[in-house]
């Protein structure tokens, strides 16, 4: 009776936004009718509703997406020669008599779509799976000798091709007023290519036109959760690098680590000033605190879908000195890296380099890192503060390194 309840919920949801103008419904409702399908084993029904998603990704131009979905039809498949079963090859535009040959067509497929999303990265990976299997399993040389000039110049795309760089975005939906799979949950959005905040805010807004936008990124009231309305909370959130293994600690080419600033990420930063303590005029560095809020989602963005829900959320307080520390150790990350770039390519123009200079040494706004020295490295600071020792050594090594 559970399983019937689940399902019926998920399926009257679907059958609500079917003919709805908003795509992005139609994908969260299809998500939660093939999950469920996968939960229970049915994998006819869980595949038909994959290519329902896919297809709604490739009307929405969502290349990566597309590939993400496909390659969960590929991952149910083997490489080997055991027949295709019926339920296994939905569409007509796949020829396969074995798992093998449906599989190769698959990867080809989302190869092809992980390409125009300028996923090269991922497409390397299955590129690498093809030509293992073309080596040594099908002895197919001429496709060997295709997908190795593939994967050459997707190699060649990452060090070359600028890519955009999306945004990030928390969206919050409260208010009973909101359909079940959006009431009361808290969601992260990657932006499409340079859209910014207000372009999203804006086209989120449309879609629900009787909400009421909320003006604080604070988490809302039991009594805002529990009206009749429909509330939005929508602001930008950062997403925190997550390097892969085998490039930790190594010099890498900034080509290559900047894909991962905003790709395989589940975890976002959001943090807002604080003021605490008494204010000095003439210094307000020493009694400046942020309060810093990590989201975590349930899946790595991008994947099957531009949003996933946030499942968890933890909030802490960073000290006027951690942001001291934190802050030098960007700007000198910052110099570092230009100046990578310049030993690698003398023909650059030198005039990014200059300016990043210029900022730091005669810096017009903030004061640069002498009001850093006049808030923590004092007598007074230190005596009131005597565990912050530690921390006051590592901001005046950061302060000489860029020096």
């Amino acid at each position: 009776v559970t399983l019937v309840v689940r399902l019926l919920e998920r399926l009257l949801d679907y059958r609500t936004i079917m003919h709805d103008e908003n795509k992005e419904n139609r994908m969260s409702c299809t998500v939660n009718v093939l999950n469920f399908y996968k939960e229970i084993d049915r994998e006819e029904m869980y595949i038909r509703y994959l290519y329902k998603l896919c297809d709604l990704h490739k009307e929405c131009d969502n290349y990566t997406e597309a590939a993400y979905t496909l390659l969960l039809h590929a991952k149910l498949l083997k490489w080997s020669d055991e027949p295709c079963a019926a339920h296994l090859t939905q569409r007509d535009d796949y020829r396969a008599a074995t798992q093998r040959q449906l599989k190769d067509q698959l990867y080809q497929q989302i190869i092809n779509y992980f390409d125009k999303g300028k996923m090269w990265e991922e497409a390397i990976i299955l590129g690498k799976e093809l030509a293992e299997q073309y080596e040594n399993e099908m002895f197919d040389f001429e496709q060997l000798s295709a997908s190795l000039r593939k994967q050459a110049q997707f190699y060649e795309n990452i060090v070359k091709v600028i890519r955009p760089k999306p945004d990030y975005f928390a969206v919050g939906y409260y208010g009973l007023g909101f359909p079940s799979f959006l009431r009361n949950k808290m969601f992260i959005y990657r932006g499409k290519d340079y859209e910014r905040w207000e372009d999203f805010e804006a086209r989120l807004l449309t879609q629900f036109p009787n909400a009421e936008k909320m003006r604080t990124s604070t988490p809302p009231s039991e009594d805002t959760k529990c009206s009749p309305g429909q509330y939005i909370q929508c602001f930008t959130v950062k997403p925190i690098l997550d390097l892969p293994a085998k490039f930790q600690n190594k010099h890498v080419s900034e080509q290559i680590v900047s894909f991962y600033t905003v790709n395989e990420v589940h975890k976002f930063q959001y943090s807002k000033p604080v003021k605490r303590g008494e204010r000095e005029s003439d210094n307000e560095f020493a009694n400046m605190w942020i309060e810093r809020t990590t989201y975590t989602t349930a899946y790595k963005l991008p994947g099957i879908l531009r949003w996933f829900e946030v499942k968890s959320v933890s909030t802490e307080e960073i000290s006027p000195l951690e942001i001291a520390v934190e802050t030098m150790q960007l700007t000198n990350e910052k110099i570092s890296s230009m100046v990578q770039r310049h030993l690698s390519d003398p023909n650059l123009p030198i005039n990014p380099l200059s300016m990043l200079l210029n900022g730091i040494v005669d810096p017009a706004v903030m004061g640069g890192f002498a009001n850093y020295e006049k808030a923590f490295f004092n007598d007074k600071y230190m005596q009131e503060h005597p565990e912050d020792l530690e921390k006051i050594e590592q901001l005046k090594d950061l302060i000489a390194w860029q020096v």
